[in-house]
């Protein structure tokens, strides 16, 4: 086993265990912290693939920028979010089974898939020019309109969690 190849695993295992963390952790923050450590380990993968531009894409757009709007509408919306109630699903085996009947089916799907059992081939230098894929994110014709609405959209989460938040402490006085 190479070293990459060891490097690989144990992200993997920890990119599979940090997911796991954000699901069934009680606690909002702590869960949305653990989605930090996922985020971080697809820019690690991205990274041991040499695809550097992607890796720092990762961690400039989605840790940096997404999983701290994320954080700060947690912190914003605390008390708003409080549950009291139960946190276990009470259809967690039916939801077991669908889970695990997907997983056999993409797993024997994929399997069956002639592409994944080839070698890639080594990317030509046209395909690796990332000043194409800048161009691309700001051209009107490709990529701008759903670069534009993804802000917009994350703008809007922010403003409705300080609009939750002024409510809440609003109620209080």
């Amino acid at each position: 086993m190479s070293p990459q190849q060891f490097f690989f695993i144990i992200t993997a295992v920890v990119i599979l265990v940090s997911a796991l963390m954000t699901v069934i952790t009680r606690k909002m923050m702590h869960s949305a912290l653990w989605f930090v450590l996922a985020l971080l380990g697809v820019a690690v993968i991205f990274a041991l693939l040499e695809a550097s531009f992607f890796a720092v894409v990762q961690v400039l757009v989605y840790v940096g920028a997404i999983a701290i709007l994320i954080i700060f509408s947690v912190m914003l919306t605390r008390k708003a979010m409080e549950d009291t109630g139960s946190q276990v699903n009470k259809t967690w085996v039916i939801s077991l089974l669908i889970v695990n009947l997907t997983a056999i089916g993409g797993f024997l799907a994929f399997r069956s898939w002639e592409v994944l059992g080839t070698f890639p081939t080594a990317l030509m230098a046209e395909h690796y020019d990332i000043g194409e894929l800048g161009m691309a994110l700001i051209d009107p014709e490709r990529f701008a309109l759903p670069f534009e609405v993804t802000s917009i959209l994350l703008l809007a989460a922010l403003v409705g969690a300080i609009y939750i938040a002024f409510q809440r402490k609003e109620g209080k006085k």
